[in-house]
């Protein structure tokens, strides 16, 4: 054999190689591509989903943004109404309590010295003794 039937076999070995990595990448290729068809197939129904949930969850939020202006609302009119409260009854009412307090503490003070003898009423007694 002569090195050009050598080199002429290794040639044709070479091609085959090629030729079969050729053939496995074009399958390879193929499976790729029949791959990402189906994911575009699949992904509108995803997209169409996912628009259709978005489009509830904004109406969710429409409906919470209404009750939180409202719950703002009730806030400032409680606040309102105590501050009002406070202006016009909080004097006049502290002042009352402040009376009845004073009037308990003194009509107590008189039932406790009229249950005990008082020390005083001796010294008094002992005074006009002499």
């Amino acid at each position: 054999m002569s090195p050009g039937w050598l080199a002429a076999g290794a040639f044709v070995l070479l091609v085959l190689i090629v030729g079969v990595v050729a053939i496995k990448a074009a399958r390879f290729f193929d499976e790729a591509t029949i791959a990402m068809r189906k994911a575009h197939e699949n992904t509108d129904p995803l997209f169409v989903e996912a628009n259709t949930t978005l489009t509830h969850v904004n109406t969710q939020l429409e409906r919470v943004d209404g009750i939180t202006a409202n719950a703002r609302a009730v806030t400032g009119n409680v606040s309102a109404l105590t501050s009002l409260f406070t202006a016009t009854l909080g004097g006049p009412l502290v002042k009352a309590a402040a009376l009845s307090y004073g009037v308990s503490k003194a009509v107590k003070a008189r039932r406790k010295a009229a249950e005990q003898p008082n020390k005083h009423s001796k010294r008094r007694s002992r005074r006009g003794a002499k």
